[in-house]
């Protein structure tokens, strides 16, 4: 069975989405100004900021007027609880396990963060499998993830497809291992010149749906822009 390995956050999910709205209603609740959203989404950086420095940024913006209970929520369940699976995107899983595909999620982050919206979105019910950076000691790019998620569902990482949004976990990480890759832009231009992906796709329900695609005509694995 062919392997598919997706990303999880603002690739299955849109992550920075569930965090700005966690982040407008935790301003709007402690009557904070509504114009910080924009300094929350930059601090936050689509979650690549350690935690710890983001709280402590929080707290040493607005000192008592937030607690720092309210501060762990957002960072712990914010997103998590707000993440939502577009319906073209569920189709576009559905099409790829119908097709013969193995899912696994390969994601970095905290295990309780990353399985929250995996269970929450019901991403759980159509990959069969995942691995979280966290639970394995090991990040992308870092091969050893890649490695664990192809033992996670019993096939081999050989000819396995990486779907992803970050240049450097994502797609780099596919190029170190020789394997084919779709970097899912939301619009971005892609600025790398060490590496490049084999496809580059609006969204991921288009990355999927060219992925499945190569079953069919295999002529199309090789590199595009």
């Amino acid at each position: 069975m062919p392997l598919l390995m997706l990303d999880l956050d603002n690739t299955l999910v849109d992550r920075d989405a569930a965090f700005r709205a966690a982040a407008t209603a935790l301003l709007a609740e402690h009557a904070l100004p509504e114009a910080d959203i924009e300094w929350l989404m930059t601090l936050d950086a689509s979650g690549y900021t350690p935690k710890p420095d983001v709280a402590e940024a929080m707290a040493d913006r607005y000192g008592a007027a937030l607690p720092v209970s309210a501060i762990r929520t957002l960072l712990d369940r914010g997103a998590a609880d707000r993440v939502v699976l577009a319906e073209t995107t569920r189709e576009a899983l559905t099409t790829a396990l119908a097709d013969g595909w193995t899912c696994v999620i390969v994601t970095n982050g905290r295990v309780v963060q990353q399985e929250s919206k995996i269970h929450n979105t019901g991403l759980d019910r159509l990959v069969q499998g995942w691995v979280i950076s966290e639970g394995i000691g090991c990040k992308k790019p870092g091969s050893e993830i890649f490695h664990a998620a192809a033992e996670a569902v019993g096939v081999p990482l050989s000819g396995a497809w990486v779907i992803g949004d970050s240049p450097h976990a994502d797609i780099a990480g596919a190029n170190a291992l020789g394997l084919r890759s779709v970097w899912v832009s939301a619009g971005r231009l892609w600025i790398q010149d060490a590496y490049r992906p084999n496809h580059v796709a609006d969204d991921v329900a288009s990355a999927i749906d060219y992925v499945i695609s190569t079953r069919r005509r295999p002529s199309a694995s090789s590199a595009e822009a």
